[in-house]
């Protein structure tokens, strides 16, 4: 999962899919469009036959390969091409119709990072380029600070830059809000020729990330709360220039998704299911996205033995599973799928399931809110995600295990699908967000603590999962894919 600072990204056209989904019928128990023989005994089935114990093989495979491998698993590096490769071949053993799809990607390699107050009691302030951002000429950019209005949504709109004040100037602005790239296209629209964005909490600089170098328009850095506070303090009493210094260098490299299908099934009724296989340089990932690689890859292969890829056996709907790469640099592979398929491929897509991190060491079991029922955050997804949710809320009651809603708020490879209209929902179990007393309660662990401290870290290592976690979002997995298979009445379809 993708880090939080980069989450509020906006997702086009979500506002009209979400009103759409309010607007439109619920249709829980809709009777599908033909039966399938074996509906509702393939879910049981596979929610029998899947568990922790038999994925777990899968994440020690992925430990393996990122101690052979520089200690991480991440997009672009080796360790990232060999668990590419196992989940490819594990699956075209199984009789999947397997594929690579690859894409370019981009390495940033910071050479120079600084920012330098000038004039009296001049000072050099701690500095962090925005990953992916425009260098500045040799010897830095020279220029006056001007300071962008802060409210609730700091620097995010046109509004926050005074016509004529930021021309040839470098603008201040407060993080929070809106993504860094939008407080970027807004500075630069008002004539900005670079951007110093300071924290809003906290001790260190901000460190922003945009997808590519494409993105990155004007020189972009991150400051601490502390400087930036005291750069608006000394700019709100007169002029205060600064030199910014950014050289950063920006280096292709080729990844891959992998792409495996059932032979059988309806081609314009697929069910698609994804996780994203990459994880940080950081770390080797098995929590963050081994869990849910490998719950996705021993569902596959359990369908498999349910003669999923035999002729006159395989299930009514053509199933689809993928591993993304790149998720961790903004969901890169995802969106590179959407965006090469065709208007009518989007439409064969009948759901999207998502699940990344379902193994976390201080869990809490969240549910994709698809019908906005706990109004906050983005919305309701697409039509047919509050279905979706039903489905999974269903599941988890009749096993008595506890759940809650969580925002799609963009920080995980739904995102692409919402974006299309593509109705989605999925599970995780908590990244680096808190765990509340209420919640420790709930699910037990540890309040005040992280649901993963390990997140995006060298510990997210095998010997830190919750495997009852795991294997119950598992059976989720299971009973979803044995459901949607057979059929998508609760869908209307």
């Amino acid at each position: 999962m993708r880090a939080i600072h980069r989450r509020r990204r906006s997702i086009p056209a979500l506002a009209a899919l979400a009103a759409a989904a309010v607007a439109a019928p619920v249709l829980l128990t809709a009777t599908p469009a033909s039966a399938h023989p074996r509906e509702g005994r393939l879910a049981k089935e596979l929610v029998q036959e899947v568990s922790a114990r038999g994925a777990y093989r899968h994440l020690a495979k992925f430990q393996k390969i990122a101690e052979a491998n520089g200690g991480n698993r991440a997009a672009g590096t080796p360790g990232h091409a060999v668990s590419a490769a196992y989940v490819h071949d594990t699956l075209k053993k199984a009789g999947y119709q397997v594929s690579y799809q690859d894409f370019d990607i981009f390495e940033a390699h910071t050479k120079t990072e600084k920012t330098t107050v000038l004039g009296a009691g001049g000072r050099e302030l701690a500095t962090a380029a925005f990953t992916f951002t425009k260098s500045t000429p040799a010897g830095g950019l020279t220029a006056p600070l001007a300071l962008a209005r802060v409210d609730e949504t700091p620097g995010c709109d046109a509004a926050d830059y005074p016509a004529g004040a930021f021309t040839g100037k470098i603008a201040l602005v407060k993080r929070g809000s809106c993504t860094f790239v939008e407080k970027q296209r807004a500075a630069a629209a008002a004539g900005a020729i670079g951007v110093i964005v300071y924290n809003h909490s906290g001790t260190t600089p901000v460190r922003g990330t945009f997808s590519s170098p494409a993105e990155g328009i004007i020189p972009s850095a991150g400051i601490t709360l502390a400087d930036g506070e005291a750069l608006t303090a000394a700019a709100a009493g007169g002029e205060v220039s600064v030199r910014l210094d950014l050289d950063q260098e920006h280096v292709r490299k080729t990844t891959r998704n992998v792409i495996a299908e059932t032979r059988g099934g309806r081609a314009d009724r697929v069910v698609a299911l994804g996780s994203h296989l990459d994880s940080v340089p950081e770390g080797p990932g098995i929590n963050d996205n081994g869990s849910g690689s490998a719950g996705l890859l021993e569902v596959a292969l359990k369908l498999a033995d349910e003669g999923a890829n035999k002729k006159g056996k395989g299930p009514a709907n053509k199933v689809r599973f993928a591993w993304w790469s790149a998720e961790e640099l903004g969901l890169l592979g995802s969106e590179h799928y959407v965006a090469q398929l065709s208007e009518k491929q989007k439409k064969d897509i009948a759901l999207y399931l998502n699940f990344d991190m379902i193994a976390s060491p201080n869990p809490a079991q969240f549910v994709y809110d698809g019908d906005d029922s706990d109004k906050t955050g983005e919305g309701a997804g697409p039509a047919g995600s509050a279905q979706i949710e039903a489905l999974i809320n269903g599941f988890l009651d009749k096993k008595g295990k506890p759940h809650e809603g969580s925002d799609f708020d963009g920080r995980s490879d739904y995102g692409p699908f919402i974006a299309n209209g593509i109705p989605a929902g999925g599970t995780f179990t908590g990244a680096e967000g808190i765990k509340t007393a209420e919640q420790a309660k709930r699910y037990g662990g540890t309040a005040g603590a992280p649901y993963d401290p390990n997140y995006h870290g060298a510990g997210d290592d095998l010997k830190n999962l919750d495997l009852k976690v795991f294997d119950t979002n598992l059976d989720v997995i299971a009973h979803a894919v044995g459901t949607y298979a057979e059929s998508l009445g609760s869908l209307g379809r």
